[in-house]
Formats: C-alpha cells, sequence, structure tokens
C-alpha cells in the first residue's frame, strides 16, 4: 500500500521530533484518521522526501519522528511555466491541479479583458491562499518533491514585463497556423499562455506578440479554457521533458 505523503513547509532533517504545521496536522488526523504507529512520508520542497513514524496525535497535534532520506530529486528541464487567465471556480482549480501534476515550474493566474471573475482584496487572498492548498494536495498526490511556484495575481500586460529573458513564449490560439511539433526545443524556459472562458481579446493578442510570444495551435478543435493548457503541456513534456 502506497503510504501518504504529506508536505509541511519546516525544515527537515533525519532522526528528528518535529510537531507537524497546523495544516498537515489536520489532514493527518482528521482526513487521513492516522494514529500513533502510523508511517507516511513528509517533504518540504526542497527535493528530498522522509519516511517518518507517527509518535502521537491530538486533538491539534501530531508528533512525528523523520526516518531516513531519499537523494535529492533533480529539477526537471526544461522549465515550464503556466500563465492561466482567471477562470470561473471549478475551471480555474482543474487546471492549476493538473499543471501540477504535468510538472509545471511555475503558475501565474492573469487577469485578462474577458475575465469574468473579478477579486476584491479580501476575496483576492482567499483565493490564493485556496489555489496554494490545491498545488499543495496536487504535489503530495503525484509524488513531486518540489513545489511549484504560485506568483500572485497580475495584469496580463504586467507579467509581460518580467517573464525571463531567454524563455520559449507560446501563447495558445485555435487560429494560430503553427503547430507544436514544428517548434525547435528551446534551451531555456518555456512560458505558456492561454486566456479565460472568453478567449484573449484582439488586443491582448497583439501585445502579446509584441512581447515576443509566438502563436500556436493544439490540432483542429477549440478547446475550453482548462483543457487546453493541459493539452500543451502534456505535448511539450512528450516532445522535449520527463515523458520521453
Amino acid at each position: 500500500m502506497r503510504l501518504p505523503r504529506i508536505y509541511t513547509p519546516q525544515p527537515l532533517a533525519e532522526r528528528t521530533r518535529i510537531q507537524l504545521d497546523a495544516r498537515a496536522a489536520r489532514h493527518v488526523s482528521r482526513v487521513l484518521r492516522l494514529r500513533a504507529g502510523a508511517s507516511l512520508k513528509l517533504f518540504n520542497g526542497d527535493g528530498r522526501e522522509y519516511g517518518a513514524l507517527i509518535l502521537a496525535t491530538g486533538k491539534s497535534d501530531v508528533e512525528i519522528e523523520t526516518l531516513e532520506a531519499s537523494g535529492s530529486d533533480p529539477v526537471p528541464e526544461p522549465r515550464f511555466t503556466l500563465i492561466q487567465g482567471i477562470a470561473k471556480g471549478d475551471r480555474m482549480d482543474y487546471a492549476l491541479q493538473k499543471a501540477v501534476e504535468l510538472g509545471a515550474h511555475r503558475l501565474i493566474p492573469a487577469l485578462t479583458e474577458h475575465s469574468v471573475v473579478k477579486l476584491e482584496k479580501d476575496r483576492l487572498a482567499q483565493r490564493m491562499e485556496h489555489w496554494r492548498g490545491i498545488l499543495i494536495s496536487a504535489s503530495e498526490q503525484c509524488g513531486r518533491r518540489y513545489l511549484p511556484e504560485l506568483e500572485a495575481v497580475a495584469e496580463l500586460n504586467s507579467i509581460l514585463t518580467r517573464l525571463p529573458e531567454g524563455s520559449l513564449k507560446l501563447v495558445l490560439d485555435h487560429r494560430a497556423d503553427l503547430a507544436l511539433p514544428s517548434l525547435s526545443r528551446p534551451k531555456g524556459e518555456v512560458v505558456i499562455l492561454t486566456g479565460p472562458e472568453g478567449g484573449l481579446s484582439t488586443e491582448e493578442l497583439d501585445l502579446v506578440r509584441d512581447s515576443g510570444f509566438t502563436p500556436v495551435r493544439l490540432g483542429p478543435r477549440v478547446m475550453r479554457t482548462e483543457t487546453a493548457p493541459l493539452a500543451a503541456l502534456a505535448a511539450l513534456q512528450t516532445l522535449w521533458g520527463d515523458f520521453r
């Protein structure tokens, strides 16, 4: 039986007793209902994974003893950044969750002209916390030892000004002439941009092209906002990444 994997943000070392942080303790004791003597795995995003044994559980506390650590996981190459136009509820959650499973290194929620979701300051903080939880849960489930980065929500034009130099920048557009297999493998990071439910506006497409983005299509079909980036990630992982 596969051991549960739990993320904790605190430093980890072999043969050490620790108290799990509140989120991890709640997940272990209330969701998984594990008790003293149960085994699990811990990771904190530094690339290593630790065997662990539960020593005691309380109403809100879980004491753990770490065991041996695995070797450090290599960071996959190339690195993939997904800029996702903010979509409604479950669609956004699904896109982020599956992007983690497909190996995205960085996720950037973007406000665009056709974004129907309006986030005030208080609600924005709640959504960011919710999305962080999705990234952590997806990483626990899929075996990742590095947590993907989640950048703060920003306007698309602001995001375009701070992308890494030398990256291959792709915007998904079903009207584009270019298909993914015609691209050459890049030396640096790959940035994938996709719009929300209504897609990107004509002005935004002009803006991203002027910012060095190449429009690419994913076959003859028009995909939904939560489907297109995942299809692109899977295809690019097959062409250049760790699907090979």
